[in-house]
């Protein structure tokens, strides 16, 4: 008597494992994806590491001495 499924009790036999990983493929890919998706979430209208902010460019100009004391107050006082 064969028993379990005609495998002589190897469930699905040699094809089995394949079917194991790709199972478990999917179900490491869902969580990935599922993790970016929630991640980008939470960074909607932020926008990361492009340019620096108006008053770090202003201090930086004013350091160099591209522009005047007055200047800087006027630019900074625009900014606030």
């Amino acid at each position: 008597m064969m028993g379990w499924g005609g495998f002589g009790g190897y469930g699905m036999g040699f094809v089995g494992w394949i079917f194991m990983l790709l199972f478990w493929g999917l179900i490491i890919v869902a969580l990935v994806l599922v993790v970016r998706w929630l991640w980008g979430r939470g960074r909607q209208g932020v926008i990361t590491g492009i340019g620096d902010a108006p008053l770090d460019i202003l201090k930086r100009r004013y350091a160099r001495g591209e522009i005047s004391k007055g200047e800087y107050d006027r630019i900074k006082q625009d900014l606030a």
